[in-house]
């Protein structure tokens, strides 16, 4: 590894500029770069992981996920039979296909399946574009292209289908169902990011040109062109008076799609969400709200979906540190730095240094106490709360994350009707805190 590859992606994300930032090895949509067709040579990190870190653990917990939380086309069509002749007209064209299955939702009559012969694992109905990035995400680092592109077959189906430009956040099986094709800016990140990096490792330029579309698309609708900042979905009920949700914030995502796209300005996305991220947090306790607004003070969203919660620590930042560490772990950006020591500094306050404090862990912090009471501590440390508490130590508390890292690895997936979200946060942070985030360039 050269001295600028190791420099060039720090200077990248310390400098404001106004077109992307690109160096002589990164690669363009014309193709080329460090190697044939495209591919290149993976980056070890330099951030050291704990010694627990056991890879074995990873390939268990994904081979437990896969069974409990995806499904194939070919296998639900014979149990779902009375939707099974709706497939071929949305995916025709596409093989393998497959989907991440949704919690059970009894509120979402689109979501029920009415066929009672089958188990309780297979009675959830739909599927969130989240859950399909993730799961891209989670495939391609676990090296298995097939579920990849199976999940990413059922992206391009219903954008396809729909002619829309950005998956629908929420889908119905393979079926002719619109649920809501309104998008979640989130899910758009991780998609177009993992097929960025699958380009990087194999080459294949199809990757490459949906990264693209799913990039240009996102930087129409779910930017806000005044401040630079992320919008959490292109209707206006996030474009007007905009509501913002940090855990959407990607930084690994932005400085991929500045590296591939030089006609939009990623990198100034960077700097504004960094920015907006560190005046949140300095505004409070340490901790970051679910939801705030411009200013950076907590807010309700319009979605109704956290009107007893909003100012917390809760189920939306829950997904902060693994993509903040994920940052720091590849690019070993200050700001990232700053932000996970400052998370770590108030939970080893609140902890005593035990990871194992069920209290300190399992409650949801205020950000700021003016605004709204911290949540009642449960009675357990749900297992997406102990690993993100513990990646919060990949930036310098080497103690922690020693003592953390163990206990993350011993969480078994629940693999309920319930556990969509707990399992699938569990699987991603499982795989940064053991080492199966290699950089692929």
């Amino acid at each position: 590894m050269t001295l600028k590859k190791l420099l060039w992606p720090a200077f990248c994300g310390m400098m404001a500029m106004t077109v992307a930032c690109t160096s002589d090895s990164t690669t363009s949509p014309e193709g080329g770069g460090e190697g044939e067709g495209g591919s290149t040579t993976p980056t070890e990190s330099p951030v050291a992981l704990s010694p627990s870190a056991n890879m074995q653990v990873v390939a268990d917990k994904y081979a437990s996920w896969l069974n409990g939380h995806f499904v194939s086309m070919k296998d639900e069509a014979a149990y779902y039979t009375e939707w099974a002749t709706d497939f071929p007209t949305i995916f025709g064209n596409y093989d393998p296909v497959g989907r991440v299955i949704w919690s059970a939702q009894a509120n979402q009559a689109s979501c029920k399946v009415m066929e009672t012969t089958v188990s309780q694992m297979k009675f959830r109905g739909c599927t969130v574009s989240e859950g399909t990035g993730y799961g891209m995400l989670i495939s391609y680092f676990q090296g298995d292209e097939q579920v990849f592109k199976s999940l990413w077959n059922y992206s391009r189906g219903f954008r396809d289908y729909f002619g829309v430009s950005l998956t629908p956040w929420i889908t119905s099986s393979f079926r002719l169902k619109t649920v809501d094709n309104s998008s979640a800016t989130d899910a758009d990140l991780d998609i177009a990011t993992s097929l960025i990096l699958m380009y990087y490792k194999t080459g294949a330029q199809e990757y490459l040109d949906d990264a693209l579309k799913i990039a240009n698309a996102i930087w129409t609708s779910e930017i806000e062109q005044s401040s630079l900042l992320i919008l959490s979905g292109n209707t206006s009920m996030w474009t007007v008076d905009p509501t913002f949700n940090l855990s959407y914030f990607s930084p690994v995502a932005l400085r991929l799609f500045a590296k591939v796209d030089p006609n939009h300005n990623w990198n100034g996305v960077l700097d504004a969400m960094y920015t907006y991220m560190k005046n949140v947090q300095d505004a409070g306790t340490g901790v970051f709200p679910d939801w705030s607004d411009a200013s950076g003070a907590a807010k309700n969203p319009p979605n109704g979906s956290a009107k007893n919660s909003y100012w917390q620590f809760d189920k939306e930042s829950v997904r902060i540190p693994w993509r903040i560490a994920w940052d720091y772990y590849w690019f070993q950006d200050e700001r990232a730095k700053a932000i996970l020591d400052k998370l770590n500094s108030f939970i080893v306050a609140k902890s005593g240094g035990n990871p194992g404090n069920v209290a300190a862990l399992s409650t949801s912090y205020s950000w700021n106490t003016s605004v709204g009471p911290d949540g009642e501590a449960r009675n357990l440390i749900p297992s997406q709360w102990l690993a993100a508490w513990c990646a919060t130590g990949i930036s310098g508390n080497a103690d922690w994350l020693n003592a953390c890292t163990g206990a993350v690895n011993a969480a078994a997936l629940a693999n309920s009707s319930s556990s969509y979200f707990t399992d699938i946060l569990l699987m991603m942070y499982s795989q940064l805190l053991n080492g199966a985030y290699v950089r692929p360039f």
